[in-house]
């Protein structure tokens, strides 16, 4: 018999998404209005050494995940108000975002994307707070997954942002940071 722990799945330290474990649109509220304060705490006295470490092998740097991090809850915030304010489901841009983590700008310091971070998710949170159920039942279009509603919307970018941030969180553990 095997007594072995399993090694954990680093791509995953929170799971993987489902859209079940994330439909309390309160609790997803909380976790994107609390991601900006999560995200600096998570960063909280790295030096570049540790920030151009990767959470994996063959993964991003941190430096990398916080912006990336910024890149994609840009284009959400977007989304949401493409959702909100077209008459047709708009058909949504997807993004190569490993491509995005390679360009110049997800070298500069943590710091540009955490002020980015602050902005999105306040004007993010103001923005869900204010929407009716109506709302949260409209939809985008991705090219490649499908009718997304704004309330399954909600709970991916609730996991993305746990998820993300226990990327950094779990690879401080592993290097007793």
């Amino acid at each position: 018999m095997n007594t072995a722990t399993p090694e954990k799945d680093l791509r995953y330290p929170v799971g993987k998404f489902s859209a079940d474990a994330y439909s309390d649109r309160a609790e997803n509220l909380k976790t994107i209005v609390a991601l900006p304060e999560r995200l600096r705490a998570s960063v909280a006295m790295l030096n570049e050494e540790q920030l151009d470490t990767p959470y994996r092998e063959g993964g991003w740097t941190l430096r990398q995940t916080v912006h990336h991090i910024a890149d994609s809850h840009i284009n959400s915030l977007c989304r949401f108000k493409l959702a909100l304010t077209e008459d047709d489901v708009p058909t949504i841009v997807p993004y190569y975002e490993d491509r995005w983590a390679e360009l110049a700008d997800s070298k500069l310091p943590v710091e540009t994307s955490l002020a980015i971070i602050d902005g999105i998710h306040g004007r993010w949170a103001a923005l869900v707070d204010s929407m009716s159920d109506a709302d949260f039942a409209r939809e985008f279009k991705h090219p490649e997954t499908g009718n997304w509603t704004l309330e399954k919307v909600l709970g991916l970018y609730a996991w993305h942002s746990l998820h993300h941030t226990a990327h950094i969180t779990s690879t401080r553990e592993r290097n007793g940071w």
